[in-house]
């Protein structure tokens, strides 16, 4: 693994048009997402958290956990989950979905999400309710002191505070959480990129391809066989 992330570092094949040239958005590598040990290890120590917080009364860490969840069950940026409100969640037909309202480019889109997501979806929302932190169907899902909502950065510093909690490595962001779910519903779905591409919001299959070569076992056994 260790050689894998220190060579394999693969561009988006999208280009940014700037004065009839192009340049690379942006880079994915194995140091961007997390492994399937690390996402069962904040989830166990979120959970473990939002158990202890249901006891003592505690609101922080229960939406906390919350968003941990949902970045990676819908793989949601992070502005779209700062801006997710209680109507988005579509819970009541037999495939629930929740909706983007507003995505990147402006551009809404509605993301499937899986019977287990559901349920902790439909917990979630009827405990906001519980404590009256869901007044209107318009209240956001992650807020501060009731209906206030939360900053980006604010998202940032939670998501922060989780990872260093769960004994996890300092260099994630929490975008990783975007690209953990695209990494691993690529492998899920038997490589449907067009899947990944729906669920995420890309523009372009070429910018899913990213998880494509990313998580390609040919190119692991290529590289180790290298000079051998």
């Amino acid at each position: 693994m260790s050689f894998l992330k220190k060579f394999i570092k693969l561009m988006k094949h999208e280009h940014l048009a700037k004065k009839g040239k192009s340049r690379f958005a942006w880079a994915l590598d194995e140091s961007k997402f997390l492994k399937l040990n690390e996402v069962r290890k904040l989830r166990r120590y979120c959970d473990k958290l939002r158990k202890a917080a249901l006891r003592s009364g505690k609101a922080t860490p229960i939406r906390d956990w919350f968003m941990i969840e949902l970045g990676l069950n819908a793989g949601l940026r992070v502005s779209e989950m700062r801006d997710l409100k209680c109507s988005d969640l579509h819970l009541q037909s037999e495939q629930s979905s929740l909706s983007v309202r507003k995505g990147k480019g402006n551009k809404p889109r509605n993301v499937r999400i899986s019977d287990y997501f559901k349920k902790e979806c439909g917990w979630y929302l009827a405990w906001k309710l519980k404590l009256r932190h869901c007044t209107s169907p318009e209240s956001y899902l992650l807020t501060i002191k009731k209906d206030r909502q939360l900053t980006k950065r604010a998202l940032q510093k939670a998501f922060k505070r989780c990872m260093a909690g769960a004994g996890l490595p300092e260099h994630y962001s929490i975008h990783c959480l975007r690209h953990t779910y695209g990494s691993h519903l690529y492998l899920a779905s038997s490589h449907n990129l067009r899947l990944v591409q729906e669920q995420l919001g890309h523009s372009s299959v070429r910018v899913t391809e990213v998880y494509a070569n990313l998580m390609n076992s040919d190119v692991k056994r290529a590289i180790e066989k290298l000079y051998k």
